[in-house]
């Protein structure tokens, strides 16, 4: 696509974003729920498009913890339909009034929320991110541009085509979603000059990709960036509660942002939990990278291995998981602030003096006291979806929904009064 190509693309979202922006929140609704009903209609054209980039990815040698990010099937497609109703179903941000005074001189001064504008989301595999990402802008009024990677770029458009089809069907302009197929670093370069057309661009894929973005948009960037995520077994730790959580924040499905990434233990339970949590872990398939203290403890295991400095940063979106004893939670709050990455941490204990110094002290976007590090997910924490987790603290942090899409502004209305 040339750059001329390419900005009136951008125009067109920026003339969809102002209809979509007066269109009734039970036009975007039913729109919503048009989308859902086309998914689940189109689900025999999706999985063919996609099986298209999952022989491609094979072809390429992608790893298998990829290629699931990537596959589709006809239960994550029934999903992604269930995910835009539960988003059809939410509350209308546009138009709310978050607060609203009266000032002495008579003048009512509300503060009401309206949409962004047009949104780019610049973003790797997954192609249930297209679906999401387009229900969260339809219900907050905003456009969208969706810009997903080559591995994708069979399910992204036919994805893409789904929803605009829908949303013309439903009354709504096509051009609020639009799909830009797979291209070279120049052109998205070129898309985040577009200062005067875009209004936020979000970045989900691996540090490569959110580093350049960051470097070269003129546009403000939300940074979904790598999760880091950390549990850590307090004293009082329960040990069938720390095996439940520690199984499932690393096995659920190692490939995505939340899962769990490096194991913190308390020096004084370390004996008590970590050879019962490893023989777990290693009969799940879990190569333990551990530090010289806790090896030891785990003699036996051929999938146990010396920890480096470069497994503390690691998230190995893999059956791999860094293990690290502390003397105590003073030592587990200085790892997290040394290598977290402002996603996710998460704290097993029966001790509340000890769960609330981790709430307080933890500066990431979401902590877990007795939870997995699972649950820092838009759906499961309430948002229907989310067009990615923020690890920036301006102007969202933590997960993003349809609200996490709107801005406040001023509105004073007087019975006229002068300054």
């Amino acid at each position: 696509m040339n750059a001329s190509t390419l900005r009136r693309t951008a125009e067109r979202a920026r003339e969809a974003a102002r209809v979509l922006s007066t269109v009734t929140g039970a036009a975007r609704t039913a729109a919503l729920e048009a989308v859902a009903t086309a998914l689940l209609a189109n689900e025999p054209g999706l999985l063919a498009a996609n099986q298209r980039d999952l022989d491609e990815a094979v072809a390429k040698g992608m790893e298998p913890a990829m290629l699931d990010r990537l596959a589709l099937s006809p239960t994550r497609i029934a999903a992604m339909a269930a995910a835009v109703r539960e988003v059809a179903a939410q509350s209308d941000p546009v138009g709310e009034v978050a607060e609203s005074s009266l000032r002495p001189n008579g003048l009512r001064v509300s503060r009401v929320r309206m949409p962004l504008g047009v949104i780019a989301v610049i973003y790797e595999a997954r192609p249930n991110v297209t679906s999401d990402a387009a229900a969260l802008a339809i219900r907050s009024g905003n456009a969208i541009l969706l810009k997903g990677g080559s591995e994708a770029k069979h399910a992204n458009l036919a994805i893409g085509e789904v929803v605009s089809e829908a949303l013309a069907a439903a009354g709504l302009p096509a051009d609020a979603v639009q799909v830009l197929a797979p291209s070279d670093r120049t052109e998205l370069v070129e898309l985040l000059q577009f200062d005067d057309l875009i209004d936020l661009v979000i970045p989900r894929g691996g540090e490569g990709l959110i580093r350049f973005v960051a470097e070269h948009s003129r546009i403000p960037v939300i940074k979904h960036y790598k999760g880091v995520c950390h549990l850590f077994l307090d004293a009082s730790a329960p040990l069938e509660m720390a095996v439940a959580i520690a199984l499932n924040g690393k096995t659920s499905r190692p490939s995505v942002c939340n899962a769990t990434e490096t194991l913190l233990v308390h020096a004084a339970a370390a004996e008590r939990l970590l050879p019962t949590l490893a023989s777990a872990l290693a009969a799940q398939g879990v190569t333990l990278h551990c530090c010289e203290r806790s090896l030891p403890l785990v003699t036996g295991l051929a999938n146990a291995l010396p920890a480096t400095e470069a497994d503390w940063a690691a998230e190995y979106l893999s059956l791999d998981l860094a293990v690290r004893i502390v003397d105590d939670l003073d030592g587990a709050l200085a790892h997290i602030a040394r290598w977290g990455s402002d996603h996710t941490e998460a704290i097993v204990t029966s001790d509340q003096t000890a769960a609330d110094r981790f709430k307080g002290e933890v500066r990431s976007s979401c902590v877990m006291v007795n939870a997995s590090t699972r649950f820092n997910d838009g759906g499961e924490l309430g948002l229907g979806a989310e067009i990615g987790i923020s690890t920036t603290r301006l102007h969202a942090y933590g997960p993003m929904g349809a609200r996490e899409l709107t801005t406040l502004r001023f509105v004073v209305e007087g019975e006229g009064q002068i300054r």
